[in-house]
């Protein structure tokens, strides 16, 4: 998980982790409230608090694109069956939080903000979970799984005071 996630990062120490927690998280949107209750409480066990709200409305979109533009139409249906289809990361480093969330769809991140935003896409609804993202991050990106995992990873990087 975290090789691929240094890729396009700020360059941190993988060594130097110094907290991580990962929830999968149902192909429902309720999941969105649970993703929220699991950083506040990852945020609180790492005296992370104060950046709860900037941390969780970034967690929110990520999590909400997720369910919304990256599952098959079918997989909200069978949902109870299978292992859940998103699941949540969250990374701390003395000086930086990874919020990433990990889907099974290869498509780009999209919308638009998306990389590829055209006069014609700039006034679509869809995207705009992401300009939040960018507004309330220092970073984010995204890319796709390799390996044995399918899908993608969409990332936001917040930097923290020493």
């Amino acid at each position: 998980m975290l090789e691929p996630l240094r890729q396009g990062l700020p360059p941190v120490d993988p060594t130097a982790v110094s907290g991580s927690a990962s929830c999968a998280l149902p192909a429902r949107f309720e999941a969105v409230r649970g993703a929220r209750t699991f950083t506040r409480s990852t945020l609180s066990q790492w005296g992370l608090d104060e950046r709860f709200d900037d941390v969780a409305l970034v967690v929110s979109e990520l999590v909400t694109n997720a369910l919304r533009h990256a599952l098959p139409e079918d997989s909200r249906r069978t949902a109870a069956e299978a292992e859940p289809p998103v699941r949540l990361h969250l990374m701390r480093w003395s000086t930086r939080l990874v919020c990433a969330v990990r889907d099974p769809s290869e498509d780009r991140p999209g919308g638009a903000f998306s990389p590829e935003r055209t006069d014609e896409n700039v006034d679509l609804e869809s995207g705009r979970g992401l300009f939040l993202v960018d507004s309330y991050s220092d970073s984010w990106g995204w890319h796709p799984l390799a390996g044995r995992l399918t899908g993608k990873v969409v990332w936001a990087l917040f930097l923290l005071q020493d």
